[in-house]
């Protein structure tokens, strides 16, 4: 029966008669070389985390992505709103449903353009409030934001924001805004849907990603997907050499039968 085995001819036989488990094979061998290149790389590399959709380049690209304008008809007292002092204790402001609120003053890679052809925005402090929603934190509490741009091309913006403490991302933290050597009232202005009028003054924001803000796995959760990763390569390596040796056994099966059945065709008839 040895004498059959031929895994290479049997192979090479196989493979043209057999297209779609061929084309099958090959299919786990890349997705098993795949994964074992993957896992290499996930060990060598840090890698952001996948679980985690807030982190502070979210907030702010989520911020970025509104017009805040200028009510047209608003009276210079409407303008000027009152905003929390960044000193107050963080846990001391509460919502009217005496939610506790988390304020924090932070410098953010955040920049403004404008509109208007007059005015200077060095010194420029902006207020709104936004859905929870419209940042896409979840929820529906009120966020409180107040805006601060030290210099007309500076691209870093001191964001004082009030909100649920749930919220905010509270990893990886940006650095605390410096305080304000000259105190500026806050011009309040609302989020804008619409294209607003030639009178009306609007405010585009620009955020820039920050690498060091963005959340990474830890070395133990490398290790972990690596570890998965691994585990799925040798059990795809594993059927790959299953499938091989059925391809290579199955010529030889054939042979045995072919000649079995020659040595029948050729033996003797005994006569009665």
């Amino acid at each position: 029966m040895m004498g059959f085995w031929q895994p290479v001819t049997n192979l090479r036989d196989y493979v043209p008669q057999n297209p779609p488990v061929v084309t099958f094979f090959l299919c786990l061998l890349t997705l098993a070389i795949t994964f074992i290149c993957l896992s290499s790389y996930s060990y060598n590399h840090t890698l952001p985390n996948p679980d985690s959709v807030k982190d502070w380049n979210h907030l702010l690209s989520s911020l970025s992505q509104h017009r805040l304008c200028v009510q047209a008809n608003a009276s210079s007292s409407e303008l000027v709103s009152p905003v929390p002092s960044p000193l107050m204790n963080k846990d001391s402001l509460a919502t009217p449903t005496k939610t506790p609120l988390t304020t924090l003053h932070l410098k953010v890679p955040l920049s403004v353009t404008t509109n208007s052809n007059s005015g200077s925005l060095k010194n420029l402090g902006l207020h709104t409030a936004f859905r929870a929603s419209q940042l896409h934190l979840g929820g529906t509490e009120t966020v409180d934001v107040t805006l601060a741009f030290l210099s007309e091309n500076d691209t870093y913006t001191c964001l004082t924001i009030s909100a649920p403490a749930h919220l905010l991302p509270m990893r990886l933290l940006p650095p605390e805004c410096p305080a304000f050597k000259k105190n500026t009232s806050p011009i309040h202005v609302e989020v804008s849907a619409q294209k607003p009028a030639a009178s009306q003054t609007c405010y585009s924001l620009h955020s820039q990603d920050d690498p060091t803000l963005t959340v990474m796995l830890t070395q133990e959760e490398r290790n972990v997907a690596v570890r998965h990763l691994l585990e799925v390569s040798v059990c795809l390596l594993g059927v790959c050499l299953v499938l091989c040796a059925a391809a290579s056994l199955t010529q030889s099966v054939i042979r045995r039968n072919h000649w079995n059945g020659l040595d029948l065709q050729n033996a003797p008839l005994m006569d009665k």
